[in-house]
């Protein structure tokens, strides 16, 4: 029972079991949430798993064990204990600052878009964890901000990518060559899915990233602020790889009838596409729900 423990804790806060259970939850959790260097599993299972799995666990699987992270640390142990008796701040913002930048360089260099959205996802992670690590109210909004709209557009994507696999068989990106022109609501969902990733304007990623940069901004992390620009942008290259192949380049041939997955593929990957764009433009349920949940968090209450 939780809200027991929360109560029993404190007590025990300078005892070495205590110490040694918040080492192991930490580094579970982190492995199940695939934090560098813990993310080896992700790509495989991301890019073996049919996509409306890689789908489902991309909008899941990861994010829970960070809601895990949140609750223990925050209601469980306590910011205070976590934060100020021991090093958590570091423990976590050095590998979520690594993540940022190793998850984008290796998904520039995959060949599979499945792989190369798995790459992406660990930089994701990256983000969530750094704005758990500043533990100020506006990180851990940030964080569970985006928790929300990662799991949005890491859903659109993959289920994008199992519309191209219905109809192609393949993820390859020199597989996909042309068809953002003959599957062009597909195409559409990934460019909004894409451009959420990178955190453009009018898109929910932005909102996560604005949040995540007044957080480090409110602690005087200024170089903070430049880390999560510069990893940003070396998003925009492995994004541009896959418009420019669906729709600068010319089609396989043999493969110029290629028309749309069927609606009830489409349909639900248009919905989470547009959920992007919705909640880049109507911030207001995710920013108030957060923000309660991470006042209530940070006051020890979670009830």
């Amino acid at each position: 029972n939780m809200a027991d423990l929360q109560t029993r804790i404190p007590a025990l806060q300078d005892s070495r079991p205590v110490l040694a259970a918040f080492a192991f939850i930490t580094v579970g959790l982190a492995l199940k949430a695939a934090l560098f260097p813990l993310h080896l599993w992700l790509p495989n299972a991301y890019a073996f798993a049919p996509s409306a799995v890689s789908a489902f666990i991309a909008a899941t699987a990861t994010k829970v064990s960070l809601y895990v992270l949140l609750r223990f640390t925050f209601t469980l142990f306590g910011a205070e204990f976590a934060f100020g008796d021991l090093p958590l701040h570091w423990v976590l913002l050095v590998p979520a600052v690594i993540a940022m930048f190793a998850g984008s360089f290796s998904a520039i260099f995959q060949r599979d878009i499945k792989r190369m959205l798995a790459y992406s996802s660990v930089a994701q992670i990256g983000y969530i964890t750094l704005a758990i690590a500043i533990a100020n109210p506006a990180g851990v909004q940030a964080a569970m901000i985006h928790i929300f709209n990662h799991g949005l557009m890491k859903a659109a994507l993959f289920c994008a990518m199992g519309c191209i696999f219905y109809r192609i068989g393949s993820t390859r990106i020199d597989q996909m060559a042309g068809l953002g022109r003959q599957m062009p609501w597909t195409f559409a969902a990934i460019v909004a899915g894409g451009l959420s990733l990178l955190g453009v304007p009018l898109t929910a990623g932005f909102i996560s990233k604005w949040y995540l940069v007044q957080a480090a901004l409110q602690s005087d992390l200024w170089w903070l602020v430049v880390l999560i620009v510069l990893s940003s942008m070396l998003a925009l290259v492995y994004v541009w790889r896959l418009v420019e192949a669906l729709y600068f380049k010319d089609p396989v041939p043999g493969r110029e009838g290629v028309a749309e997955a069927p609606l009830s593929m489409l349909l639900p990957t248009l919905l989470l596409a547009g959920g992007n764009i919705y909640f880049g433009l109507d911030t207001r349920l995710p920013v108030a729900m957060t923000e309660n949940a991470a006042n209530l968090l940070l006051r020890g209450q979670a009830w």
